[in-house]
């Protein structure tokens, strides 16, 4: 496993240690913490674009690989170039060619809705991906990766295509990304909670708990699911200023603050009838429910600031973003 001191990544280890799984995490603690690794987990403190991975694999011989970890920052993508390429490129090359010299038993990673660019929701597998941003197509491009080692090496690989994932343990200390952890780490701390333009731009939120279920039922699933792509998460379509009138309900005494519009995905949501029935995906959480359960965390734990990679090209850098760089 990897990425499993994150945020997806520590409730899948958690849900896998109790179905009997031996658990091991890579997580170089960038964007997650040691507090986040389950008892039981045994976790490897280290980049994966860096680390001898060779010696893991031999050591451990890992049946499954679940490779969660990312920079998931899209929109700053544009920005830090390189540091997409490495983490989100360069770590997963490293870790296929481990899974097919190792020859594990099953590969699964997890894309992004990124992938479908700004084409009409919502998004079907079976689109063809246009991605519009450094961080797109990188997930893109290991998809693609993937594929090539499953015809050329017969690699067991499985695709998920998360989108907009909130729940507790989520990083909110990151200012460039989770737009609900922002949300609510603003409120929290009594700052405006900022929206982009007129806040009509829609997505579809996904908590947690909803998918992970499906996730870990595809270990088990048969052979016809192996090199699959699937949407998973939510499935009600909601505007972002409804989303921060939601949290400023929630944090009582927060104000919106509209900020000047930015270039992203107008509107970006996902249709799921792929993982309904090949899956058994059946989301429990409703919206309201979902922000509640993670205001509550939040309200609990406060904000921990994460590590954030250094600006690469400073021209065009949005004036909102400036302060943190």
């Amino acid at each position: 496993m990897t990425g499993g001191a994150g945020f997806i990544g520590s409730h899948l280890a958690q849900r896998l240690l109790n179905g009997g799984h031996e658990v091991i995490v890579i997580d170089n603690l960038s964007g997650g913490w040691f507090e986040n690794v389950p008892t039981g987990a045994e976790l490897v403190a280290q980049d994966l674009v860096k680390m001898d991975l060779e010696m893991l694999f031999r050591g451990w011989k890992p049946d499954y690989v679940w490779h969660l970890a990312a920079y998931a920052a899209e929109g700053l993508s544009h920005w830090v170039r390189e540091h997409n390429v490495k983490n989100n490129w360069l770590a997963s090359t490293r870790l296929i060619n481990m899974a097919v010299k190792y020859g594990v038993e099953r590969f699964i990673f997890t894309s992004s809705m990124a992938v479908y660019g700004s084409q009409e929701p919502p998004f079907v597998e079976t689109m063809r991906p246009q991605p519009e941003d450094p961080y797109g197509i990188a997930k893109f491009s290991v998809e693609q990766d993937l594929g090539a080692a499953g015809r050329m090496f017969g690699l067991p690989y499985i695709i998920f295509r998360p989108h907009n994932v909130y729940g507790p343990n989520q990083n909110i200390g990151d200012p460039y990304r989770n737009v609900v952890g922002i949300f609510m780490r603003k409120a929290l701390q009594g700052d405006p909670i900022t929206v982009f333009g007129d806040g009509y731009q829609t997505r579809a939120f996904s908590y947690i708990d909803d998918i992970i279920d499906p996730m870990i039922g595809s270990m088990h699933k048969p052979m016809d699911v192996i090199g699959e792509t699937f949407n998973i998460g939510g499935e009600l379509v909601v505007p972002i200023l409804n989303l921060a009138t939601r949290v400023a309900e929630l944090f009582p005494g927060s104000t919106i603050e509209h900020l000047p519009e930015r270039y992203e995905v107008k509107h970006a949501y996902c249709d799921h009838t792929k993982a309904r029935r090949r899956l058994g995906f059946k989301p429990q959480v409703s919206f309201n429910d979902g922000l509640a359960q993670m205001a509550e965390w939040v309200r609990r734990t406060g904000v921990k600031w994460s590590q954030t990679p250094q600006i690469e090209v400073r021209r065009n850098l949005p004036e909102f973003w400036q302060k943190y760089s």
